[in-house]
């Protein structure tokens, strides 16, 4: 439903209160159809009755209660001549108290058959539907362990090595909250390789000049500055006499 439509909805609810929303739901629509503006929408409201607007909604409803009876007819047919399912009836009417309605002749089914196939086949689709969004939600929660393992430059064998692991683990995750604490075990862990790999790298650089000692104790730095020092200014010493 577009903006326009959501607006002229709002307007035929303050109006009109007491009518059902989805009739008025399609009046906005069909109103919406032919104003271009907002303006021309609400004059268009200010100049409905409430006898039109009743008018319409209960004409509505009653093509729609028409067209939703239509339908279940089509299915109820449908799944008898599926089945072969044929209702018996009693010869003068109901049974009577005592009696008991005789068994359905070999090969037709039952009221209570026919209902029971409708609730397996019901249990079918929901198994089904249940299997699509468990799929739809470890995909989207492998794309959000994919994004740790590239914010954090995870490459190789390793990075192949954790999404064995995680595909292994995926479907045991009970809830958001399950799964949102094992991404945080798992960010931490890759904070945990991330410094290893920068201890690693400081380990192989050469330590700075002034922290080599010699055998004096001192560093080779001091060591290399007092000899310049005493190079280039000679020792004094007193006056020939």
């Amino acid at each position: 439903m577009d903006e326009l439509t959501l607006a002229i909805l709002a307007l035929l609810q303050e109006k009109f209160a007491g009518e059902r929303k989805d009739g008025l739901t399609q009046l906005a629509a069909f109103i919406g159809l032919n104003a271009a503006t907002i303006e021309e929408a609400t004059e268009v409201v200010g100049n409905l009755t409430a006898d039109k607007v009743s008018k319409f909604v209960k004409d509505y409803r009653s093509r729609t209660d028409a067209e939703i009876a239509k339908a279940n007819k089509t299915h109820e047919e449908g799944l008898r001549r599926k089945y072969d399912f044929k209702e018996k009836e009693q010869p003068g009417g109901e049974p009577q108290p005592g009696q008991q309605t005789p068994p359905a002749p070999a090969g037709a089914l039952t009221a209570e058959q026919i209902r029971e196939i409708i609730r397996e086949e019901n249990k079918a689709i929901r198994e089904g539907y249940d299997s699509l969004r468990a799929e739809k939600t470890t995909a989207t929660r492998r794309e959000q362990f994919v994004a740790k393992l590239e914010a954090a430059k995870i490459e190789g064998k390793q990075r192949e090595m954790m999404l064995r692991s995680f595909d292994r683990v995926a479907p045991t995750f009970k809830d958001d909250d399950d799964f949102n604490g094992y991404l945080n075990e798992v960010q931490a862990d890759l904070d945990g390789i991330a410094q290893e790999q920068s201890d690693k790298g400081l380990q192989g650089h050469d330590k700075p000049l002034f922290g080599a000692v010699t055998k004096e104790g001192i560093s080779q730095g001091v060591a290399d500055y007092i000899a310049s020092q005493s190079d280039n200014n000679p020792t004094l010493t007193g006056k020939e006499i």
